[in-house]
């Protein structure tokens, strides 16, 4: 089994009375791609902080390539870690190959690398454009790049596709597939939970600083029970349904909903149906619909 590059364990962070995390205890291992949802204030921000070592913890402890992250063996590790806020601040008067040069610098990385990672993020055609010409999307292609620096072995995305479009955010995913593959543990914030799938090995739900869900997708419709639909069309409308399980919803046309462990043998009944299939559809729960179930199982 992969082997965790950041542990929190226990970790609460206080600001007064408030408290923005709440004994939290949390993995992140080699080669995984954890995605990060909640409200604002649910604690996200705060919880990134605390891996970078920008805050320290009120109580609890956080790991670091198994170190503590305030310990001098982990300030070591830094340039092993890449960080994409929300908000990225990109000086106008530079070109693209400027910022990420100066970038390079600040992590003692060599510059000869650089022209790979702007033809990786897709922007090697501007990198000489002043930055303030650019558009957000490159922006955030730029600040992906500074982010990629020195191979780092754990990646910090916050809201990272913000401002780009969908064949931006196919590239983005390929390079999460990429780093996953190499062994880098990714975490990524974002509220597009919905083009998620596919690509996060797990989500973490937080509210209001506590953890209230972790698990892969399969694991968290188990635990939500939401059911899948699944519809059949039959090429002769009055063929029978092949139990009464599916109800009729049209001539010709029977739906069944079924839970996530009971899927497979909902399948496997379709071939009691006597007449042929003229189309076929499966609705499983979005990651969207996952979350508003356990935020209002929360509330409830």
């Amino acid at each position: 089994m992969s082997h965790a590059l950041v542990t929190l364990s226990g970790v609460s962070k206080h600001y007064g009375a408030h408290r923005a995390v709440s004994v939290l205890d949390l993995d992140l291992r080699e080669g995984e791609c954890v995605a990060l949802a909640g409200h604002n204030g649910a604690g996200k921000s705060t919880l990134i902080k605390l891996i970078l070592g920008l805050i320290r913890p009120t109580h609890g402890r956080v790991m670091l390539f198994g170190h503590d992250a305030h310990s001098p063996a982990a300030a070591r590790q830094r340039a092993r870690i890449g960080y994409l806020p929300e908000t990225v601040a990109l000086h106008p008067a530079m070109t693209g190959a400027e910022t990420l040069a100066f970038y390079a610098r600040l992590k003692r990385q060599p510059l000869s690398r650089n022209a790979g990672l702007l033809e990786k993020v897709g922007i090697s055609s501007a990198a000489h454009r002043r930055v303030g010409g650019y558009s957000k999307g490159m922006r955030q292609r730029l600040a992906l790049a500074q982010a990629l620096l020195g191979e780092p072995r754990i990646l910090l995305f916050d809201e990272p596709t913000t401002g780009l479009d969908p064949a931006s955010r196919l590239t983005f995913y390929e390079i999460v597939h990429e780093l996953r593959a190499s062994g880098a543990t990714i975490l990524l914030s974002t509220h597009a939970l919905s083009e998620l799938a596919g690509h996060a090995d797990r989500i973490v739900v937080m509210k209001a600083g506590l953890k209230i869900a972790d698990g892969a997708m399969s694991a968290l419709r188990r635990d939500t029970g939401l059911p899948i639909r699944i519809s059949v069309s039959l090429c002769q409308p009055g063929a029978a349904a092949p139990s009464p399980a599916w109800r009729p919803v049209e001539p010709g046309r029977y739906e069944l909903l079924c839970h996530e462990a009971d899927k497979v043998d909902a399948i496997r009944s379709i071939g009691a149906i006597a007449s042929p299939i003229r189309d076929l559809d499966i609705q499983v729960p979005g990651l969207d619909d996952i979350y508003a179930h356990l935020l209002e199982r929360e509330d409830a």
